[in-house]
């Protein structure tokens, strides 16, 4: 194919190399030009400004369509810094962000690609850009690095995709990498910056009930890294069962999970206020599912073990009636709306 149009192909390539070698300049050189540190930007919720909370614990964790927020993005702890030259409110436009897509899929070097990963994910907190990456086709390119074998990498991959997952339009081409996020979340190492990402993208992508049913295998993996996963962990775990405790389609699904009976400790006085509340709404949301119409609904068998036995049993009502007299005002009103039905 020669003449002009095959001369326009090779331009455009030439083009496009020469933005990326300069986009590799960009990452590794511009330390050296500036030597200054820039913090990580995290996630704007599709019609507004920066957001980092779940969300009102008696709903869903975030909920778009009612206004709600999304989970927070980037890990607070040992964050590396953005080395792109340009001050940290600099926004990539789509030609910029073609070229860095282009580096971060023709690149082997993994210090080129968390930090390429670093800087896509900070502009994937702008709505604009969340849909330039989808059109240009950067969801696959980001998709295919939380299979990398550098942990550092694979975790900016999911944080990046944490980002991106806030337009639902995204979550449609998202959904396909679920199953392996649950998989490297409950089989690799417990507590870990990779595992935290994981249930972080796990949470956004169940903020609508479009995509939970994806999860119906990994529930009683939930509840397993819920007991045995430090604070952090737990708060995660449970901001996505809330999000999965909202929906009547996954309500048995929950209760039939073989949950330990080591969870009811979590309904004791003296656990931390951001694990209690979110265990009694828990309580509280599968409850409402179970009624239609102000009747219950008609229940299947349930095996001993499993969760319903545990938050249907004396010794969960026990805990839950203790509670009233609980020294934190707002753990005391949340127990108020929930003893009629204990």
């Amino acid at each position: 194919m020669g003449g002009p149009r095959g001369a326009g192909w090779v331009a455009a390539g030439l083009l496009l190399g020469a933005g990326a070698c300069y986009c590799i300049y960009r990452l590794t050189g511009g330390r050296r030009r500036g030597d200054r540190e820039l913090g990580i930007r995290p996630s704007k919720p599709a019609g507004g400004s920066a957001g980092t909370s779940e969300g009102q614990l008696c709903g869903r964790s975030a909920r778009p369509q009612r206004g709600g927020t999304w989970e927070s993005q980037w890990s607070k702890t040992s964050q590396p810094e953005d080395l792109t030259v340009g001050s940290y409110d600099d926004v990539l436009n789509a030609e910029q962000l073609q070229k860095l897509l282009y580096l971060l899929e023709s690149t082997e070097d993994p210090v080129i690609i968390e930090r390429a990963l670093i800087t896509l994910g900070n502009n994937a907190a702008f709505s604009v850009n969340q849909a330039i990456i989808r059109e240009l086709g950067g969801i696959p390119i980001v998709g295919n690095k939380i299979n990398h074998s550098n942990q550092s990498v694979k975790e900016k991959a999911l944080n990046a995709l944490n980002n991106l997952s806030v337009n639902v339009e995204n979550q449609i081409k998202i959904k396909i990498y679920i199953n392996q996020v649950c998989e490297d979340v409950f089989s690799g190492p417990l507590n870990s910056a990779v595992q935290l990402a994981g249930l972080r993208l796990l949470t956004n992508m169940t903020v609508t009930n479009d995509h939970q049913h994806m999860l119906h295998s990994y529930i009683t993996d939930l509840f397993q890294v819920l007991l045995t996963g430090n604070g952090n962990t737990k708060v995660q775990v449970l901001k996505l069962l809330l999000n999965l405790s909202e929906n009547p389609a996954m309500t048995e699904g929950l209760l039939r999970a073989q949950v330990d009976s080591s969870f009811l400790s979590l309904y004791d006085s003296h656990v931390a206020k951001e694990i209690l509340l979110r265990v009694l709404t828990l309580f509280q949301n599968i409850n409402n599912c179970l009624k239609i119409e102000g009747h219950l609904a008609v229940q299947p068998t349930f095996t001993e073990g499993s969760l319903f036995f545990l938050l249907h049993g004396e010794e969960c009502a026990q805990k839950i009636r203790a509670l009233v007299d609980h020294h934190d005002a707002e753990v005391k009103e949340k127990v108020v709306t929930i003893i009629p039905k204990v």
